[in-house]
């Protein structure tokens, strides 16, 4: 085991077929980056899941043999290396991997997918993958498989060679470019009627929209199948790989993706606490609602960090202007997006992905209802009914699965209410709720279906729809909420210190919808509400969009990563027609990826091109000229706030600089590591100098009014945010067990700008020490407007305090505008604990 964990920096790796150049970023790649991340301060490295995936994939979420680390990274031997490599550094290694599900999109790439679509029930995989084989499962008790793209299209079925050029490699079922395997004697040669072969077949190809598909999905990703690892066997050889991991002390640490889709995300994380030992970092990609808890039993060490990401957005969020952008909402989409109207579409759309998108799923969940109900009461509710009760009590239900023992009473509440409002759904309810006290198939389906209805209703619909302040529209977001205030903020931090010290905080990942630098961006548009619906207005009045809800959504993602320069390149303008289809397509309002409108998509790219290069472009130039310094100080106070704060921080690739990206795969283009380590390197020469400068260094000429709007910044920002990150992860290695394990005690500025001022303290648990003090500006374009700081003064404890930013010490009483001369935030250490 290396040094304690004290922060993490992710890394996106995947193999050269991932990419058109073929330009690979594996294992051995990622070794060259060790020296730099050693530099700025990390103490471990956090890779993208490491096993055996498709070649193609850009993520390697799509696990193809989990029991192989992938060669297209290196394999074991790369992987060995990367890890000596690491170690020489004192560097801990963490790996991300996806016990969930595994990538079935190409069968004959999966070798356990392969040998069950081949032996069918006679498989000795057949075990390992959640199927439903039941004679009532819409497929004549076969895998039903959703191939055609048509109904009844087995005229198209071929037989050919696997390898169409070797004989040797066998016949298959040919579907176009797809290919299935055939059970052993039911074909003789390539002249046989592929109709009569498939035929004999345990698998059953269907038309890819009337909704039988006979295997539990990663939500509706028809090429991601769901495994059993509730069966001690299947987890086993899952995890086999991990132990000899383990046994050769290669990783100090894993991060589990999406839990909640297993049968018993409990008993799987207590198995996995048992592989990994009690001392290795365990966290769970759990995503939390804002009022939900994360299970005390669970035996992790807490989430991924979308909760903490809430709530260090929200700090920042000016919340007076909710009405204004309310307003604006409705005039543009006819909706105010409040919490109310953000409720009631949550629960349509949750209705209509339970209805269509995932009545597979529902479908199952309601015939294992009967099935796990022993007698007979139940017999009087119609399909149609309890189909129909199902799927409203699904939506209702306000987390993502409610079978926490800690959340022990919402399905109650919920199944309470439904039937109060509802009379005519009561037996149906008692049927249901019959079967999930039996505790059963069925009460497992309720809890991953709800699950899966939540994520794809909210997070991959309604967030493409809503359109108030969508910064705050990530996952585990409370857009309703606008905003986090003060008392929350502290309260919540002192929870984490408290519950959860060594749980993941984040402020960007390879699935957020927009990067850390991106929201910051575009939650200033909060700070000049006004001004952006004149922008809105105007733009929308010169350049008539295909719709105004579609509009006023992209223009703040527009906005969030608008040049600063105002010049828009080519490679801009490709990301932002990616992003456009993508988000029309999740919003499905009229388009989606299932019935794509090419003519409206068309006219969305065209309105696109139109704001890149017509009569708005300098007005969208000269708003983000206004807000563009707001962000840049949201952004540093926000990365102190999080690095210095409860938890275990983590850093996404290339994050240390200022960074502008969209919604994958915009967040997962390749780093430029020397331009960042020339930076760094240059901040570490120059702070050698006895007389260094930080002014001086990042090119900010003071105008005579400190705190004010830092002049010069935004041209230097790269700078200033990777020697934050760095001078901040030095403090966590230099005091490890402050930042870990270190209570946290809210700091108040006292002034008339007090309401700008947002700071906390860590104190030592053992000494009851002050020993940091981490301080950030709220609101930076509203401060700059009142005239800066004016008489607004922090109390520091007693004794003197170093600055790590600036050099600089400070004691007793010290006016904010002058803590905060060089940089809109501060990091103080007491004095004795600087060498």
């Amino acid at each position: 085991m290396q040094a304690p964990i004290t922060s993490t920096y992710r890394l996106q790796l995947r193999g050269p077929q991932a990419d058109p150049s073929g330009r690979a970023f594996g294992f051995d790649q990622a070794a060259q980056c060790l020296p730099y991340l050693e530099s700025l301060g990390i103490s471990h490295v956090y890779l993208s899941p490491i096993l055996q995936a498709l070649p193609t994939s850009n993520h390697n979420y799509d696990v193809t043999d989990p029991t192989v680390v992938n060669p297209e990274l290196g394999g074991l031997a790369g992987f060995r290396r990367f890890v000596e490599a690491a170690r020489k550094l004192n560097l801990g290694v963490i790996i991300d991997i996806v016990p969930n599900h595994l990538g079935v999109a190409s069968p004959q790439l999966n070798s356990w997918w392969w040998d069950v679509l081949k032996h069918g029930r006679d498989s000795e995989y057949e075990r390992y993958f959640d199927i439903d084989w039941h004679a009532d499962n819409g497929a004549g008790g076969k895998l039903g498989l959703p191939i055609f793209g048509k109904e009844h299209d087995e005229d198209a079925l071929t037989l050919r060679y696997l390898d169409q050029d070797n004989p040797e490699s066998g016949i298959v079922l040919a579907y176009y470019d797809n290919v299935f395997p055939l059970k052993p004697g039911t074909c003789s040669s390539l002249d046989d009627d592929p109709k009569e072969v498939y035929e004999r077949q345990s698998y059953k190809l269907m038309f890819w929209r009337d909704g039988i598909i006979s295997y539990r999905r990663f939500f509706s990703v028809n090429g991601l199948a769901g495994i059993r690892q509730e069966d001690p066997a299947v987890f086993e050889h899952t995890h086999a790989i991990i132990r000899q991991l383990v046994a050769e002390d290669l990783i100090d640490g894993v991060r589990v993706d999406h839990p909640d889709g297993l049968t018993d995300p409990f008993g799987y994380l207590s198995r996995l606490r048992d592989v990994v030992g009690p001392d290795r970092w365990l966290v769970v990609e759990k995503i939390l609602e804002a009022d939900e808890p994360l299970d005390p039993r669970l035996r992790v060490n807490g989430t991924t960090g979308y909760d903490a990401l809430r709530e260090l957005d929200g700090i920042f969020v000016n919340q007076t202007a909710e009405d204004t952008l309310s307003m604006l909402a409705l005039r543009q989409s006819g909706s105010t997006w409040d919490q109310a109207a953000l409720d009631a579409a949550a629960l349509q759309l949750k209705r209509e992905v339970a209805t269509h998108e995932l009545q597979a799923e529902v479908r199952r969940l309601t015939r294992a209802i009967r099935r796990d109900n022993f007698s007979t009461a139940g017999s009087a509710v119609s399909d149609e009914i309890l189909v129909d009760t199902v799927i409203a009590l699904v939506a209702a239900i306000p987390v993502y699965r409610a079978d926490y023992r800690s959340l022990s009473r919402i399905t109650a509440t919920v199944v309470a209410d439904m039937a109060q409002r509802f009379p005519s759904r009561r037996d149906a309810l008692d049927l249901i709720a019959a079967a999930l006290l039996a505790e059963g198939e069925a009460s497992t389906r309720f809890a991953q279906v709800c699950g899966a209805v939540m994520a794809k209703g909210v997070e991959d619909t309604l967030f493409y729809r809503a359109n108030r302040l969508v910064a705050l529209q990530e996952v585990g977001g409370a857009p309703g909420r606008f905003g986090v205030g003060a008392a929350e903020f502290h309260l919540l931090q002192q929870e984490r210190a408290e519950l959860w010290p060594q749980t993941m905080t984040t402020l960007s990942t390879h699935d957020t919808k927009r990067s850390e630098d991106t929201r910051a961006r575009m939650l200033e548009i909060a700070e000049v509400p006004n001004a952006f619906a004149e922008l809105v207005n105007t733009t929308t009045a010169l350049l008539p969009p295909p719709d105004h809800a579609t509009a006023h959504f992209l223009l703040q993602n527009i906005v969030g990563v608008w040049p600063a320069d105002g010049i828009v390149t080519e490679s801009l303008s490709q990301r932002l027609h990616d992003y456009a289809i993508k988000a029309v397509r999740e919003a499905a309002l009229h388009t989606s990826w299932f019935d794509a409108d090419e003519a409206y998509e068309q006219q969305v790219l065209d309105w696109v091109n139109a704001v890149l290069a017509g009569p708005a472009t300098s007005l969208i130039t000269d708003f983000v000229s206004t807000i563009h310094e707001g962000a840049v100080a949201v952004t540093l106070g926000r990365k102190v706030l999080q690095l210095a704060g409860a938890g275990i921080p983590d850093t996404y690739q290339g994050m240390e600089f200022f960074e502008t990206t969209l919604v994958d795969p915009d967040n997962r283009s390749f780093i430029d590591y020397t331009a960042r380590t020339q930076t760094l390197h240059r901040y570490l020469d120059a702070r050698q100098q006895p007389q260094f400068n930080l002014g001086d260094f990042l090119g900010c000429e003071q105008d005579g009014s400190p705190g004010r709007s830092w002049p010069g910044l935004s041209e230097s920002v790269d700078a200033a945010k990777q020697l934050v990150i760095r001078e901040c992860l030095t403090a966590r290695k230099t005091t490890p067990t402050l930042f870990t394990e270190g209570k946290h005690r809210a700091v108040f500025a006292v002034g008339p700008s007090q309401q700008h001022f947002v700071g906390f303290a860590r104190e030592h648990r053992d000494t009851a020490e002050i020993g940091v003090i981490a301080v950030a500006t709220r609101k930076p374009l509203e401060l700059a407007r009142r005239g800066g700081w004016e008489d607004t003064t922090l109390t520091l404890p007693q004794g003197s305090w170093f600055e790590r930013f600036t050099g600089r010490e400070f004691h007793g009483t010290v006016p904010v505008g002058v803590l905060l001369e060089y940089l809109p935030t501060a990091l103080l250490e007491r004095r004795e604990a600087v060498e």
